[in-house]
């Protein structure tokens, strides 16, 4: 996303580009993200140039996003399907129950439920209060929204998504779309509006335009702001898990190399997480808190920012976050397997010898907790939740008791979470970049350069899969025979699909940034370890809530994704990956020399 928000604004100030034309293809970020991109759009239309959205295929997601552009098109056997919004909870114990697994789980917090997906066989009161709070929100957002873009009223918008409209021509006529076209007829229209030649577009693509500097604009500055990015799931190592996650090893050099950075006046932190190990989250939590001592440091949230990932975020001095994004979830969850009515079922015996009262505490994956255990899993839990709502507490100068009241687990959309005094304002990088220079006493007229610390190399759309898929049932017997690890055996026992589905339970596959197999993996063994986790799973933030039939997956929507090469030739679309696609159409013919 950096790329194209970069773009969007050196487009508005660069004089040899006339308008821009942006294909929308199905969106798998978060509507965070998406209100952030509407900002970049709304700023390039204030520069009164042309914007076009072009859409084949589109749900409400990608039709709120083109409706931030002048003219929203689509072609005219499009798919435009804008339906409502739903959220869907899973639950794993009654196939738990039948392959013989007992969970035993600790969640803190009334509102936790990232256990309920192994304990429970349907959603609890406090997890349907939650969400539907988020789908409010979404809802009225958009009604909001889309109202003030297309000049209608709250009724008409909430209307159209009860009629459940599918015909283009309706959508054309009640003004929700500007024209139907096909992409000839939009390349016809772009010759005559660039001046190009009579034959063709004069048009630079976004991989190539990226490359132009904000210094040739003006846009850069003498001083400087870090711009940190955290995205992924949050683990204790990187060994084996890929390059789509959180690990102190990864962030701390970083954060300690700024603070002894003397030409940095400044650091927006872009967490994007939903969390993970605890103890890695605090550990970054000290040095986040350690840099903030000596400079500027401002959290800006991205899709999601909960449990773990609001645990790095409340270190910074103030934390920015979208209306609609994801947070709080302060909470803890830990447990373990107990294998008792598996191991007997596939005839394997298990004789533990011990010293000391609680040596089997965790280590006895055969048998259940006896009191003793039960009460001491409880008091640690407890404790560990004690911790991060206390610490949140003090980070946000807030009593405890208010704290309690607002954390217990609890989910919040960043609207909610500003009433509620766990951000401190509504906005994006643009607003965190303006809060730093203002702790930074930089005029906030003054041009600043942000110099990217670190980029994600995980694409957002990117969702859980391989790894998983290779394991069989009965490859458990062997596993467990030659005295493999309790998460090994659990996962060979429990088969690929479930196994998949129990990771997902836990650590939804469509995250922010994507979650790959072995980081669910990971995560899954510190639960059945007994480990505690800041985690948050009752949100999908990437494909929740969009109702409108429309499909996401790896290599659609790639609002935030990296440039890619052509796949066809000749088409106004074809230059970059399949995702929102910018082209960015040109007066002067002679801009290839200057690229």
């Amino acid at each position: 996303m950096p790329q194209l928000t970069d773009a969007l604004e050196k487009a508005a100030v660069d004089p040899r580009v006339k308008g821009i034309a942006v294909e929308i293809n199905p969106l798998a970020i978060g509507w965070a993200k998406v209100q952030e991109l509407r900002r970049y759009v709304k700023l390039f239309r204030d520069s009164g140039k042309f914007s076009i959205a072009y859409m084949k295929t589109a749900g409400e997601k990608e039709y709120y996003l083109a409706s931030a552009f002048q003219e929203v098109v689509v072609a005219p056997t499009g798919n435009v399907r804008l339906a409502g919004f739903s959220v869907a909870g899973t639950f794993l114990r009654g196939v738990l129950d039948k392959v013989g697994v007992e969970p035993q789980v600790q969640r803190i917090g009334a509102y936790k439920s990232a256990g309920d997906q192994l304990l429970r066989r349907d959603m609890s009161d406090a997890q349907r209060e939650q969400l539907g709070e988020l789908l409010d929100d979404i809802y009225e957002h958009f009604l909001d929204t889309v109202a003030e873009a297309r000049g209608k009223t709250r009724e008409e918008v909430a209307g159209l998504l009860d009629r459940g409209v599918y015909d283009n021509e309706v959508l054309l006529a009640e003004g929700w779309l500007d024209s139907l076209k096909y992409e000839d007829e939009i390349t016809d229209d772009l010759k005559k509006r660039t001046g190009g030649k009579e034959d063709e577009v004069a048009k630079v693509g976004l991989s190539r335009y990226s490359k132009v500097s904000r210094g040739a604009f003006g846009l850069n500055g003498k001083k400087r702001i870090a711009v940190l990015r955290a995205g992924g799931a949050i683990v204790g190592k990187a060994s084996g898990v890929g390059s789509g996650s959180i690990t102190p090893e990864a962030i701390i050099p970083k954060l300690r190399a700024l603070a002894k950075d003397k030409k940095i006046a400044g650091v927006v932190l872009r967490v994007d997480s939903p969390g993970g190990d605890a103890l890695a989250s605090d550990l970054m939590w000290r040095e986040i808190q350690q840099l903030a001592a000596k400079k500027p440091v401002v959290a800006c949230m991205g899709d999601v920012a909960a449990s773990g990932g609001y645990y790095m975020s409340m270190a910074a001095q103030a934390i920015v976050a979208q209306p609609l994004t994801i947070t709080g979830s302060i909470g803890v969850v830990t447990g373990k397997f107990n294998l008792a009515e598996l191991y007997e079922r596939v005839g394997y015996a298990k004789t533990l010898l011990s010293r000391g009262k609680f040596a089997e505490f965790l280590a006895a994956d055969n048998r259940s907790f006896n009191e003793e255990e039960a009460s001491l899993f409880e008091e640690s839990a407890q404790f560990a939740y004690r911790s991060f709502r206390d610490k949140a507490a003090a980070s946000r100068k807030m009593p405890v008791s208010d704290m309690q009241a607002v954390a217990q687990g609890r989910v919040w959309t960043g609207q909610r979470a500003l009433q509620r005094q766990l951000v401190d304002v509504l906005g994006g990088l643009h607003e965190a970049v303006a809060l730093v220079k203002q702790a930074a006493g930089i005029d906030q007229d003054e041009r600043v350069t942000l110099l990217e610390v670190s980029r994600s190399r995980t694409s957002p759309l990117k969702l859980l899969g391989g790894g998983a898929n290779v394991l069989a049932g009965l490859a458990a017997l062997g596993t467990l025979s030659q005295g493999g690890t309790l998460s090994a055996a659990f996962s060979q026992a429990l088969g690929a699909a479930v196994l998949q589905q129990a990771a997902g339970s836990l650590l939804p596959g469509m995250l922010p940034n994507g979650l790959s197999a072995a980081a669910g993996l990971q995560l899954l063994q510190q639960v059945s370890a007994g480990q505690p986790l800041c985690y948050m799973t009752e949100v999908d933030a990437t494909s929740l809530l969009s109702a409108g039939g429309v499909a996401a997956g790896a290599g659609a929507g790639a609002a935030a994704a990296s440039a890619g090469q052509s796949t066809a030739a000749g088409g106004l679309f074809d230059e970059e990956e399949a995702g929102v696609q910018a082209f960015f159409t040109q007066v002067e013919d002679a801009v290839g020399q200057l690229l």
